[in-house]
């Protein structure tokens, strides 16, 4: 029974390894949801935990007894069920967690693989949880190991070499499949930062002088346009207007639901839609217009095959940096780990030697103290290197070996 109750470091989650863009978008958890999620953990009972849920995964890490306590958690606060998450997900334990973390916080994991944005992603996430007080020291000793990984594969590796992520995808999409794609109309809806980098990325990559950037918030908006004169500001009151105008709409608004539905659409007129947002936020039923293309994240993440290439041959380096760090991060997990057991062998032999030193000054005459207390302290560290090695055994449970500990050397 007591091991049922016994606490272990799990991570359950979504990706788009098993999951399509539509199913990873009932997943998908708000900030706002974050927050709650975390704060109902707490009333749970759940003292360590904190959620990562980007366009590409889900993932929640915590200390639990048992996982399913975390994928409830996860679809009490999302559009998911136990039942459709059981299809899909991943579930790792102790160990394996911490490796799928180490992945995920390098960019091994990532749907691009090596986009750095999942560190981003990362920090935010780890600092809403240390904020909400849902973190321990080994939580924050880990995340910061995977940081330090990160930062390593990035210097030292090749590994985000070249430029990939959703919003370059988003515009070479463009430049391959349109080919007048200089004078087409583009217009960016939302402007959080994937919607920046995608203005960024089309004044970089094309030489289109008619793009029009709206934002529910048109002051974010305003200041971003006095940076970049080559973009025209237009306000949400125009949205369907503006839409009528576009060649290529190109959507990055963070919503919960659709934020383009059909209402916004002219049915005569060609269409490219690039939908960048997680979860969709167009509206699947406007594919029903013959003249209206819509490409989501997942067709988009197919497009860096050249980039990838180069990418896939720093993967076992690293590897390696990671393995570095794990090792490291086990070492202080095991110190950590061992330090109450070794506490208890060491207090146990100090009370017996301090019991037979007192009995030996007793019954001997011109009895050495200061000899026979240099050869038991002698012995006691060598029994205690002993009990370290036992311990360091990955079958052996610290639990029981500190019940063996008390019932050997009860008085």
């Amino acid at each position: 029974m007591k091991e049922l109750q016994q606490e272990h470091f799990y991570n359950i989650g979504v990706s788009y390894k098993k999951a399509d863009a539509e199913t990873r978008g009932k997943f998908s958890v708000s900030k706002e949801n974050q927050t709650a999620l975390l704060n109902a953990a707490k009333e749970k009972g759940i003292a360590s935990i904190f959620i990562i849920s980007t366009c590409n995964r889900t993932e929640i890490f915590g200390f639990v007894n048992r996982p399913c306590l975390l994928i409830e958690l996860l679809c009490d606060f999302s559009e998911g069920t136990v039942q459709e998450f059981n299809t899909i997900s991943n579930v790792y334990k102790d160990q394996d967690a911490i490796s799928h973390l180490f992945r995920i916080g390098t960019g091994l994991e990532s749907q691009i693989l090596g986009d750095y944005e999942i560190v981003g992603q990362l920090r935010q996430s780890f600092k809403m949880a240390q904020q909400l007080k849902t973190t321990n020291s080994y939580i924050e000793r880990l995340v910061n190991c995977v940081l330090q990984a990160s930062k390593k594969i990035k210097t030292d590796t090749k590994l985000s070499s070249g430029t990939t992520s959703v919003s370059y995808a988003a515009v070479q999409y463009i430049i391959k499949n349109l080919p007048d794609y200089n004078s087409k109309n583009i217009l960016v809806f939302g402007l959080g930062k994937m919607g920046k980098h995608t203005c960024k990325n089309l004044a970089e990559y094309t030489q289109n002088k008619s793009v029009c950037l709206i934002n529910r918030t048109e002051e974010k908006t305003t200041e971003f346009v006095k940076e970049h004169a080559s973009i025209r500001k237009s306000v949400i009151e125009n949205l369907s207007d503006e839409i009528k105008k576009a060649d290529v709409l190109i959507v990055s608004t963070g919503a919960e639901k659709p934020t383009i539905t059909k209402n916004h659409i002219d049915d005569a007129k060609e269409l490219l839609i690039l939908d960048l947002s997680m979860p969709e936020n167009v509206s699947k039923d406007i594919t029903d217009f013959k003249d209206v293309s819509l490409v989501n994240v997942d067709e988009l993440s197919k497009i860096t095959d050249e980039t990838l290439a180069v990418r896939l041959k720093e993967v076992p380096f690293a590897e390696k940096i990671i393995e570095t760090h794990k090792k490291e991060f086990n070492s202080w997990l095991n110190h950590r780990r061992f330090t109450p057991a070794i506490a208890a062998l060491k207090e146990s032999l100090e009370i017996i030697k301090k019991d037979e030193i007192n009995f030996q000054k007793k019954k001997i005459s011109n009895f050495d103290e200061n000899q026979a207390e240099i050869l038991t302290s002698r012995f006691i560290q060598k029994i205690t290197t002993q009990f370290v090695k036992h311990l360091k055994d990955e079958e052996t449970s610290v639990t029981e070996s500190i019940e063996v500990i008390q019932k050997v050397f009860q008085s």
